[in-house]
């Protein structure tokens, strides 16, 4: 007689589950940082102002009418619409902040403290409280109040001296400057909140994009300063490296390779390039020898790729163990079989309807799936939150009056 399976262990939860965030936020370093702690688990709480919300909710409207930025860095969150240049909107804030564990906010440098929204003033109210400051330039020294757009941190850090062709600097396609502030500020929360399980208290953590950023040109800025001199912007080349670069094939595709060592270059020489006599030529057979030769290098790969066809080249470079990419557009890493065969993509609901969103890279598993919920619209938890605060219909029908929630 057959049985039912004994049923496996149950699912660890999430990691934030029962940590609730409140976050004063806009634009992308913060939202883009709660949102990792919204597919971990955690309740975020996003305020926003009443005339008009997060002003990234109107970047563009690419998202079924959405802004492509606040889709992606938005989902999972509860969004109450409160004035909080309001005594009454101020009041609701700190009745949320009374059951919060973290607080994050990214307001213009010096606007916080004036609402009493620093996190050195919330810390001293609130001693469980993780209170995150993140800045573009830091809290003092003379950059502090200078406006910091992602594009103007990227200049100001460096990074658009050493990208782009060498003609011409170009900025990162992606924001960096926010994304690496976003990072430093999500892992800031998680060890806050690790401290705090050791001592009972929360803690202030303070992240800047110009800090971020300037951490993560960890090799420009050494090789600048130990070596003497910046490294050159190779394009797609990498700088002390050949042959590195994308090479175009004979179906208009272009194909990436790099070769790391000598021993690969071997490889390369024998089995793709088909000269086995280039393996112990001198100059080709070192590194430095490719480097300073590198127009004569790239050019014999350019010739050997130039006579195959993507796939071709690929399935050569492949079984000569030499590391190799496909140059992908945008859509093609929409269609990317790998994401595609690894089930990464996902539905997450939205005021627009149903959209594609990819899982958080943090795999956790036998865990809980990650918590991937809707993006909000402007105010649309705001009655429930108020309510959840003890407040009456008639109360909240008030502050909708006089423009201080929506």
């Amino acid at each position: 007689m057959a049985t039912d399976p004994l049923p496996g262990p149950a699912p660890e939860p999430l990691p934030l589950d029962g940590i609730t965030v409140v976050t004063v936020e806009q634009a992308v370093s913060a939202p883009f940082a709660t949102r990792q702690l919204a597919d971990l688990g955690a309740r975020v709480i996003k305020v926003e102002r009443p005339d008009g919300g997060d002003f990234a909710r109107g970047y563009d409207t690419a998202a079924h009418g959405l802004a492509s930025h606040f889709v992606w860095a938005n989902r999972g969150k509860e969004s109450i619409a409160l004035d909080l240049k309001d005594p009454r909107g101020r009041k609701v804030l700190h009745g949320l902040l009374d059951g919060a564990d973290v607080f994050v906010q990214n307001l213009a440098q010096g606007a916080a403290a004036r609402l009493g929204l620093d996190s050195a003033a919330l810390c001293a109210r609130y001693a469980r409280l993780v209170a995150v400051d993140v800045s573009g330039y830091g809290p003092e020294g003379p950059y502090a109040h200078k406006r910091a757009y992602d594009m103007l941190v990227q200049c100001e850090a460096g990074l658009v001296s050493v990208t782009g062709t060498p003609e011409r600097p170009v900025k990162a396609g992606i924001p960096a400057a926010d994304i690496a502030a976003a990072m430093y500020a999500f892992s800031g929360v998680l060890a806050a909140l690790l401290r705090r399980g050791t001592t009972g208290r929360g803690g202030r953590v303070e992240v800047s994009m110009l800090d971020a950023l300037a951490e993560w040109m960890g090799h420009p800025l050494h090789h600048t300063m130990h070596g003497g001199e910046q490294p050159v912007r190779t394009g797609l080349a990498h700088a002390v490296i050949a042959p590195y670069d994308a090479y175009a094939t004979a179906d208009g595709d272009r194909v990436l390779l790099s070769v790391q060592n000598d021993r690969e270059w071997r490889r390369l020489a024998e089995q793709v390039l088909e000269r086995p006599e280039l393996a112990e030529d001198p100059g080709y057979a070192t590194n430095s020898a490719r480097t300073a030769n590198r127009e004569k290098t790239d050019a014999v790969v350019a010739d050997a790729l130039g006579r195959l066809g993507a796939d071709a080249a690929i399935a050569r470079l492949e079984a000569a163990g030499i590391a190799c990419a496909r140059l992908n557009s945008v859509a093609q890493l929409v269609a990317h079989p790998q994401l595609e065969a690894r089930d990464r993509w996902r539905e997450v609901g939205s005021p627009a309807g149903p959209l594609r969103a990819l899982l958080p890279p943090i795999g956790l598993p036998g865990g809980a799936a990650p918590h991937m919920g809707a993006v909000p619209a402007l105010g649309e938890h705001t009655e429930p939150l108020l309510r959840a605060l003890g407040m009456t219909g008639e109360q909240i029908t008030a502050l909708r009056r006089d423009g201080v929630v929506r």
